[in-house]
């Protein structure tokens, strides 16, 4: 008889939710359906020559090193490159033990969850979150103190009253977990006001923020802001950046940003979870940055994506209901819209699948699971036509509601 291995689970295991985006992506893996669902670049601009040259080049000349263990921190001349990215924008005060190579940045969401979280912890996110960062933290077992975004990203003045309510009940935050640009799921943007108020609260209530920036080099509208690394420095930020939405998420590299003494606790992490990112991605992504294409990249990105968003923001003012609402980013890959009272968009989301179009529900990206009338909707993997078309066929499915 076979061993019962829910007897033997972990108090953690127990608590594993699996990401609600990757079972439904399972569900519309299928040419007929519109997928806004997922979170991924468009693959029909990545340059697979330049790409195929860069791979070839690196087995050429890296040979055995390409192929073998690497360091745990990653390749030296990578972090050096990307070092050298960081403080173009801004970022001041950087040196090699300050960067590290991830597998992804949900690798780094998970070892800096694993590094500060005891069971019962508190960690501030935004509300709504991204849901990997969600799960990394429910992982460790996190409880969540959440604070509201409006267009202009975190509301300040609702952190500041969670804080001092924390402080009376005794309880440390963990850290402060935020996107800034871009959000994900949200698409807003926290103005430059509240980024130098943020830093201003971490100071006096004693807490790291882990700024989680993806998106950040995809902006097509509007002007650039500093980082909150930038702005703050290591002393108080942790930053995670990804490979993933600014070239290409089948590398699986990103890379953690931290001051030394959190750093060295990182790396413990990092072997235990997987010894080293994969050298021959690294250098594969050091040739295609260094010779200057992965800007050349950005920039078609840039040209692109922006009409992909004008399709699905146009659309939704043609065919929504006019009682619904949607973000309209100046970047990133997602537009963030709350259906009309009443609607609830998990039960409605297998009559969108009958309807051939698909989204992500929103509540997955709340703590407490706690709003229905949301739903995350994605225009960069999508061509505009069929944009425009998969928007109708919801809002045709929203308009049957009301």
């Amino acid at each position: 008889m076979a061993v019962n291995a829910a007897e033997l689970f972990s108090d953690r295991a127990r608590g594993f939710r699996a990401s609600e985006i990757r079972e439904l992506l399972k569900l519309v893996d299928s040419p007929e359906i519109i997928s806004l669902a997922g979170g991924m670049p468009d693959d029909r601009f990545f340059p697979l020559d330049r790409m195929t040259e860069a791979s070839t080049f690196a087995l050429k000349e890296y040979g055995n090193k390409a192929l073998q263990y690497g360091s745990t921190e990653g390749i030296k001349k990578l972090r050096v490159l990307l070092m050298d990215r960081m403080e173009k924008e801004g970022v001041r005060g950087l040196d090699l033990d300050n960067v590290i190579i991830s597998t992804a940045s949900q690798q780094g969401l998970s070892l800096v969850a694993q590094v500060f979280i005891n069971p019962g912890d508190t960690v501030i996110v935004e509300e709504p979150s991204y849901l990997g960062a969600l799960q990394a933290c429910v992982s460790m077992q996190a409880e969540f103190c959440s604070v509201p975004l409006d267009q202009d990203g975190m509301q300040m003045d609702v952190l500041e009253d969670k804080l001092k309510e924390l402080q009376k009940a005794h309880i440390r935050p963990k850290f402060l977990y935020t996107v800034p640009n871009f959000h994900n799921p949200a698409g807003v943007t926290m103005c430059l006001e509240r980024r130098k108020k943020l830093l201003e609260l971490a100071e006096r209530y004693g807490f790291l923020i882990v700024e989680d920036d993806p998106y950040g080099e995809i902006r097509f509208e509007g002007e650039p802001l500093p980082s909150l690394l930038a702005l703050g420095g290591l002393e108080h930020v942790i930053g995670l950046r990804t490979f993933s939405k600014i070239s290409f998420p089948g590398l699986r590299l990103g890379w953690i940003v931290a001051r030394e003494d959190v750093m060295n606790k990182i790396i413990v992490g990092k072997q235990a979870a997987d010894l080293c990112s994969p050298a021959l991605t690294q250098y594969i992504a050091y040739e295609f940055i260094n010779r200057g294409w992965m800007d050349e990249y950005l920039e078609v990105v840039r040209r692109e994506y922006p009409k992909k968003k004008d399709a699905m923001i146009e659309a939704l003012k043609m065919y929504f209901p006019s009682s619904a609402t949607w973000t309209d980013p100046q970047g990133g890959l997602f537009v963030w819209a709350k259906t009309p009272e009443g609607i609830d968009t998990q039960a409605m989301f297998t009559e969108a699948i009958s309807k051939k179009v698909a989204y992500v529900v929103g509540v997955a990206f709340y703590p407490r699971r706690d709003d229905n009338s949301h739903m995350r909707l994605n225009f960069s993997a999508v061509d505009p036509e069929h944009i425009t078309e998969g928007v109708h066929r919801l809002g045709d499915l929203l308009k049957s509601k009301l």
